[in-house]
């Protein structure tokens, strides 16, 4: 991946200018998105911090993801990327939190193909999930991951800066 993406400068920036802050919670990136959130200059005044929860179980006992939630809709959703950007962002205390879950191959995971992602996020006017359907190997799937989920949360400092969210 290429220091300081575009996405990611233009995220911390705004977090910079509007003196708040990002955590996030990880699991088919694996770190990724941190590492992106942090070659950002200036990243050390916006970026909390950020848990790879990998395993099922890191998602039920670190970040408080219902089991109930898993059982019913399972890791690979929109309810669970949710839950997870909630979670971190309670436990970090962030203003906003991003989260990222799905499948990066090369097997199905819960019947769902490689390529099936979620990114959460979650702010003070509430949560969201993004669909992805992506295409390609491990690697560009957690990158096409990671882009997508600076974007949203810049799509939405925008927003809420022109008064629009």
């Amino acid at each position: 991946m290429p220091l300081v993406t575009p996405q990611a400068h233009r995220a911390q920036r705004l977090l910079e200018e509007r003196g708040e802050t990002v955590a996030v919670a990880e699991s088919l990136t694996g770190g990724r998105l941190a590492v992106l959130l942090t070659e950002a200059p200036g990243s050390s005044a916006t970026f909390l911090g950020g848990l790879v929860s990998y395993a099922t179980e890191a998602k039920i006992d670190v970040l408080g993801v219902d089991r109930g939630l898993v059982e019913r809709h399972g890791v690979v959703s929109a309810e669970c990327a949710r839950a997870m950007a909630r979670g971190v962002r309670a436990l970090m205390r962030s203003t906003y939190a991003l989260s990222t879950t799905g499948v990066a191959g090369p097997d199905t995971q819960e019947g769902k193909p490689p390529g099936t992602v979620y990114v959460g996020v979650a702010g003070p006017q509430g949560d969201s999930a993004l669909a992805l359907e992506l295409v390609g190997g491990r690697a560009e799937i957690q990158e096409r991951t990671c882009a997508e989920a600076l974007s949203a949360l810049a799509g939405i400092l925008r927003e809420e800066e022109s008064g629009l969210g």
